[in-house]
């Protein structure tokens, strides 16, 4: 599938194993109930084309004469029938197409359930990507802070630092490893719902991505690739099967033909001898249904035209609503790369800024508040970079549902 191909050529820019990401996603497609009730949807929808080749119920009566009446050659005594309605041609075949039809648009179901799924999976595992990624940069900033205070009990001792110093900076570790305790709960309940997307115990432990970066060059979306997106497509399938129903409405318009055969029993007369004393009587029957109180088909062909314009001002409607998330998704991807790129030059900035309060520890000059703001613009610009990385991703997820065709 082409939108497990561009999740591939995505993950060419990762930091690890490639293959993590599509292989959930091929066990979310194959363990989805939803999935599965659709299919199951799709094989009913299939088993009415069968059922759609019947007739009508073959009659079969008899009788018995109470009274025999009496004939020129013989008494009756039983009259047995048998009919069989058969509808105007092409009828069955109009049927069929209706419900071949049916099970048309019950497939696009099932692409339409499956994109959603590789949606839903593929951004709750770049939001655990992003919970795992802030616990480990917070963790760094943890051991950064430790080496900082030895720094500071140090100077403490020989009398460049003052106590209030080493409290600070044990202050902003406990604040730090609160913030990631905070996180691990959020992990938590995040692995839970991709688990229950993946139709798996909800504790199962899930692996992800150690490292995002963005690629070098975005993927261009074109609003024309709407036009054979599944959402779209399934559209098309209900107005062609409400074709399919005109054409058996108008089939079903027509006169039925009826065959038939009766049979009586004829007792001989007695006492008479000629050629057909006793014949028993056969009668082949020829019925014609004619609707002549048509108006329930005229009715039917009034709703199948008004429901054909509702299902077009559907699809205008929903294309409009697919190119808007597009359109948005784009420009958020963009707005995320930007934000992306700031951050690292603030993150650089930043880092020059801590080589600098070092190299004055050599002076014995070090001013641990200097340290402490230039810390907290590190994590900040930091786990603004993670968010960056994730709300791209997250957008190209978006992306991917909407502009990529099968």
């Amino acid at each position: 599938m082409k939108n497990l191909i561009l999740i591939s050529i995505l993950l060419l820019y990762v930091k690890t194993n490639a293959q993590d990401l599509q292989s959930y996603l091929q066990e979310a497609e194959s363990n989805n109930p939803l999935i599965q009730a659709f299919e199951l949807r799709f094989d009913i929808a299939n088993e009415k084309v069968n059922e759609a080749n019947w007739l009508p119920d073959t009659e079969i009566s008899g009788g018995y004469f109470l009274s025999e009446p009496e004939t020129r050659t013989g008494a009756q005594t039983a009259r047995f029938s048998v009919r069989q309605m058969i509808p105007w041609f092409g009828t069955i075949t109009a049927r069929e197409n209706y419900a071949s039809s049916l099970a048309d648009a019950e497939y696009v179901e099932i692409t339409i359930a499956k994109r959603k799924l590789a949606l839903s999976v593929s951004q709750s595992y770049y939001r655990l990507y992003s919970i795992r990624a802030k616990q480990r940069v917070l963790q760094d900033n943890i051991d950064l802070l430790e080496t900082y205070e030895k720094l500071a009990l140090t100077s403490l001792e020989v009398g460049n630092a003052s106590a209030v110093d080493v409290l600070r900076l044990q202050i902003r570790q406990n604040e730090i490893a609160e913030r990631r305790e905070v996180l691990e709960q959020d992990f938590m309940a995040e692995q839970s719902t991709f688990n229950n997307l993946l139709n798996r115990n909800e504790n199962m432990e899930v692996k992800v991505y150690d490292s995002l970066i963005l690629p070098i060059a975005d993927i261009v979306a074109s609003p024309q690739e709407l036009g054979v997106h599944p959402e779209l497509l399934k559209y098309d399938e209900l107005y062609e099967s409400v074709e399919d129903a005109e054409s058996l409405n108008q089939k079903q318009s027509l006169p039925d033909l009826g065959f038939g055969l009766d049979y009586v029993a004829v007792t001989k007369r007695p006492n008479m001898d000629f050629s057909e004393n006793g014949k028993d009587i056969f009668m082949p029957m020829l019925s014609l249904s004619i609707p002549i109180f048509n108006n329930r088909y005229k009715s039917i062909s009034r709703q199948n035209d008004l429901r054909q314009k509702e299902i077009t001002s559907q699809k205008t409607n929903r294309r409009n609503e697919l190119e808007t998330m597009l359109e948005t998704a784009v420009s958020n991807r963009e707005a995320a790369r930007i934000a992306y790129r700031i951050q690292l030059d603030n993150l650089k900035q930043a880092n020059d800024a801590e080589e600098i309060l070092i190299k004055s520890y050599e002076s014995a000059i070090i001013n641990f508040n200097d340290v402490l703001d230039v810390q907290e613009l590190q994590l900040k610009f930091q786990i603004s970079n993670i968010e960056s990385v994730k709300n791209y991703y997250l957008q190209m997820a978006l992306i991917n549902y909407l502009s990529n065709t099968n």
